[in-house]
């Protein structure tokens, strides 16, 4: 069996799209093509049908597609376990982050990774929750980094952030020189918010019921990069995670503005499939993380018996 063609055959089934398996392992289409080939030339069966679209497996293609993911699972634990003796850590980590943890977050996690552990392999994506744990829970992915992450039942949890949510104004706004503000001076203000499937939105409306605040929602979007661009041309205020609001904050078109009576944060974890062995590669870029919670951050403390929680 020939290792690589069989993970790019996964790839290929995960995705149910060659260019999106060729773009995952950041080689050409054509050579994702061509692995496949020789491997169904190799084992004399036609693994997909590549007459629908999107492409679907076919029987076989189907019982080894899920035979090949536990092969591989158990192929990397060895390999692993075996790489230990030389003192290198060597492997794959795949991880699919939530849109507001960002490049501009990630992209120092990734350099420190690359220079601390050149042998680790790191695939990065990002998504919305909901597809992150579908993913997890399909073993397509090694860590999910997700906002009010869940822990329990198949999902596992290491606690990473707290970020501090803040009122994002936009620049000229009448509250845009302020050092802090009341949560009651939003009352009946425009207000740009996430949409009611997200939990961050149902955790913002709480936090205004309780202060008995009534907002006025003009705008409501999806992902933080959104609602900024509707701060900015005034369509409202919104709360956001302070370190979300960076480069803005660097280029002055948006201000932050802190909480003067209420403390609301936004918590990050790292999610796992609970009970699936973690590579150390996998343990070592979780220790990445860990090490500096970044602006506006206050790390969680890091776990001493990470093995215990996996």
């Amino acid at each position: 069996m020939n290792l690589r063609n069989t993970e790019i055959f996964c790839d290929i089934a995960t995705h149910r799209s060659f260019s999106k398996a060729a773009a995952f392992r950041q080689i050409s289409q054509p050579a994702v093509s061509q692995a496949l080939q020789q491997l169904e030339d190799d084992i004399g069966v036609t693994l997909i049908d590549r007459s629908k679209r999107p492409i679907e497996l076919t029987a076989a293609g189907s019982v080894y597609f899920e035979r090949c993911q536990k092969w591989l699972i158990d192929y990397r634990a060895i390999e692993d376990a075996v790489h230990q003796f030389s003192g290198r850590v060597v492997g794959k980590v795949r991880v699919s982050s939530i849109y507001s943890v960002g490049l501009l977050q990630m992209s120092s996690y990734v350099a420190r990774l690359r220079e601390e552990y050149p042998d680790i392999e790191l695939h990065l994506d990002y998504g919305h929750p909901d597809a992150i744990y579908n993913r997890l829970l399909r073993d397509e992915v090694d860590l999910g980094i997700v906002s009010f992450p869940r822990d329990g039942g198949e999902i596992g949890c290491i606690p990473w952030q707290d970020q501090e949510m803040v009122l994002a104004v936009p620049a000229g706004h009448r509250w845009a020189g302020r050092d802090q503000i009341s949560i009651q001076e939003l009352d009946d203000v425009d207000f740009v918010a996430f949409t009611a499937d997200l939990t961050i939105r149902r955790k913002t409306e709480k936090l205004l019921k309780n202060a008995d605040v009534a907002v006025n929602v003009t705008h409501q979007f999806d992902n933080v990069e959104t609602i900024k661009r509707a701060v900015e041309i005034g369509l409202g205020v919104a709360i956001l995670p302070l370190p979300t609001l960076r480069r803005e904050m660097e280029f002055g078109v948006l201000h932050p503005v802190p909480f003067s009576d209420v403390k609301f944060v936004r918590p990050l974890g790292i999610v796992h499939k609970r009970h699936k062995h973690l590579s150390r590669a996998a343990e070592k870029f979780v220790e990445l993380l860990h090490e500096d919670p970044g602006d506006g951050a206050i790390a969680s403390p890091q776990l001493t018996a990470m093995g215990s929680q996996i």
